[in-house]
């Protein structure tokens, strides 16, 4: 079995796992997935638009790409397009923008309001189509980065739901990748041939996020075991959701 055989049936194990434990997906779903065109969004809908056609469960997948006009980042439409049509899922294109401040007043950092503004346009595209699910590329380091981020900034011990329902309409948020790590998706895409973005958020780099990332992998030096450790937790205390 070759480096990429092996390392695919890893991050197919883990994704059908994450349907089996959190119950993603039901018969006769309609999934939405939020394609930013890195490697974990690609990852994500190639993987789901396989398991489409196995028809067990029965479900449908589009596709969502937002470009954020006062953002400078960008990825080839044309690489999206034909990535998507590969795997037979349509792709929708959506153009969106945000006041510096959020519009009200109230100042605000540029990767909330381009968060914000990129989600708001997911949730109203899912329900024009009749999509009650929305699918997001987070894998398992975002939510392990997620509860440090809660701990030390926030004062609690909470992450990111691998299923979340929506409060206000009747949308549920899925993460498949939960149980994929992201060295295994880095790899995979290298070996597939990702094309990577044309230009990266300027913003990325610059964030409470990243310098969780960085004692994530600090503290994952010390002990190979922290990354279990910190996920046992969140289970033991609940704080992944229903789980069979």
């Amino acid at each position: 079995m070759s480096e990429l055989e092996s390392l695919e049936k890893r991050i197919r194990e883990r994704f059908v796992k994450a349907f089996a434990t959190y119950r993603l997906l039901c018969d006769d779903d309609r999934v939405l997935v939020g394609l930013s065109g890195g490697k974990d969004s690609l990852c994500l809908l190639e993987m789901l638009g396989r398991r489409a056609r196995i028809h067990h469960p029965r479900f449908s997948v589009e596709a969502i790409h937002v470009r954020v006009e006062n953002v400078d980042y960008l990825t080839s439409t044309a690489y999206l397009e034909s990535f998507c049509a590969d795997l037979g899922v349509p792709l929708h294109i959506v153009t969106t923008s945000f006041y510096e401040g959020g519009g009200d007043g109230r100042e605000r950092p540029p990767c909330f309001l381009c968060s914000w503004n990129r989600r708001k346009q997911m949730f109203n595209l899912a329900q024009q189509l009749g999509c009650n699910k929305i699918a997001l590329g987070h894998h398992h380091d975002d939510l392990l980065v997620t509860a440090l981020m809660n701990l030390f900034f926030q004062s609690r011990f909470e992450t990111m739901r691998p299923l979340m329902q929506m409060d206000k309409m009747p949308l549920q948020i899925i993460r498949p990748l939960c149980l994929v790590d992201e060295k295994d998706i880095a790899r995979y895409a290298e070996l597939r041939g990702y094309e990577k973005q044309e230009k990266l958020c300027p913003y990325e780099n610059d964030s409470q996020r990243t310098a969780m990332q960085r004692l994530l992998a600090d503290i994952t030096s010390v002990s190979s075991e922290t990354r279990h450790s910190l996920w046992s937790a969140l289970k033991r205390e609940g704080k992944l959701g229903t789980a069979n």
